[in-house]
């Protein structure tokens, strides 16, 4: 009887020490298999030895639809990663991508549909995070990888992205109409309505303004522990605050009235004439 009261301790201890562990890799990792998408995911995969992040929405049969920055960026997604590099060390070839070839050849406004091997070019695949609770999103030290906002069905997602991708997103700014504000929107169709707001929605655009803020603070003020603990909890603040899960200059915008609030996408640019 002792024994299995023991066993039976035992792994209830197990059990909570992998689901700590499990919510320790959360805060620090938000990494997921290709087998475990579910379309109408918001899934992101960081760049530049983690200076920024790309942000998509998969929508099922290994597809991404992702926000860019115009005809420049849908480039990017028409070349063929070479299949005798690695992915971790990903080679642009001359030959175009055979799975994204005249995925977008009717679409020129930045929204693009491209397979997720060319939404990743190498970066590892995460998974965007909603709902979450404030305790959360603070330890989360980096933005953009979750907000406190709810996600809505996966239908209505769906829905969202391919309307965008053929009517497009407004002009791609990187602070204020960026690809993780337009993913966001997918997911929950909120927008920033305030006109007077500095920045979009997304968490990296809200970080790097915390992080501004924090650095001018130190350099303007007296270094000591205090102040350096004060423009701490400032950082975190800033952030939260941003989060259109608690802002409250956001509104739920119909995807058929997006162009009213985020404007008309850019104009197309035209092939060059032939020569006589």
């Amino acid at each position: 009887m002792f024994s299995l009261f023991f066993l039976h301790i035992s792994q209830v201890s197990n059990s909570s020490e992998k689901q700590e562990s499990e919510d320790i890799m959360g805060l620090l990792s938000n990494k997921i298999d290709r087998q475990e998408l579910k379309p109408g995911d918001h899934i992101y995969c960081w760049r530049l030895a983690f200076t920024y992040a790309h942000h998509g929405i998969y929508v099922g049969d290994g597809k991404v639809i992702h926000f860019t920055q115009g005809p420049a960026g849908q480039e990017n997604c028409k070349v063929f990663i070479s299949s005798s590099s690695s992915l971790s060390n990903p080679k642009i070839s001359d030959v175009p991508c055979p799975q994204c070839c005249d995925l977008n050849s009717s679409f020129n406004n930045g929204v693009i549909l491209s397979c997720i091997d060319c939404f990743l070019f190498g970066g590892k695949l995460n998974l965007f995070e909603y709902g979450v609770s404030r305790i959360y999103f603070l330890a989360k030290v980096r933005g953009g990888t979750c907000i406190c906002a709810t996600s809505d069905p996966p239908g209505d997602i769906l829905n969202c992205a391919y309307f965008l991708l053929e009517k497009g997103f407004g002009e791609y700014d990187v602070f204020k109409n960026n690809c993780e504000d337009f993913a966001i929107y997918c997911k929950t169709g909120l927008l920033v309505i305030s006109r007077s707001s500095r920045g979009g929605q997304s968490g990296q655009a809200a970080t790097l303004e915390a992080t501004s803020e924090w650095i001018q603070s130190l350099l303007t003020n007296k270094f000591s522990i205090r102040e350096v603990m004060h423009s701490g909890v400032h950082y975190c603040y800033s952030r939260h605050t941003s989060d259109i899960g608690v802002r409250r200059d956001v509104e739920k915008v119909l995807v058929e009235a997006v162009e009213m609030v985020v404007g008309p996408p850019p104009p197309p640019i035209s092939a060059p004439s032939a020569p006589f």
